[in-house]
């Protein structure tokens, strides 16, 4: 979930409206992630990547095949 911010005493909802780029600039709230997250994509690998995402899909394919099955009943049953 993105972060809330404010400029000139006015809320911004980052996820809203910071769809084209940040309308904050420099006292955006997110910057620290964003250069996080330049660093892991120029030193990683795009095969390391994949690799990555298929590892936690099937970390979560096995997380819902050990749970007990969920049973909805209707409500005018």
């Amino acid at each position: 979930m993105a972060e809330t911010g404010s400029v000139n005493g006015k809320s911004v909802n980052c996820e809203v409206e910071c769809v084209r780029g940040c309308v904050l600039g420099d006292e955006c709230p997110n910057l620290e992630f964003k250069a996080q997250a330049s660093k892991f994509i120029q030193e990683t690998s795009l095969d390391q990547i994949l690799q990555m995402a298929e590892a936690a899909v099937q970390r979560r394919r096995l997380e819902r095949a050990s749970e007990p099955p969920k049973w909805v009943i209707p409500d005018d049953f």
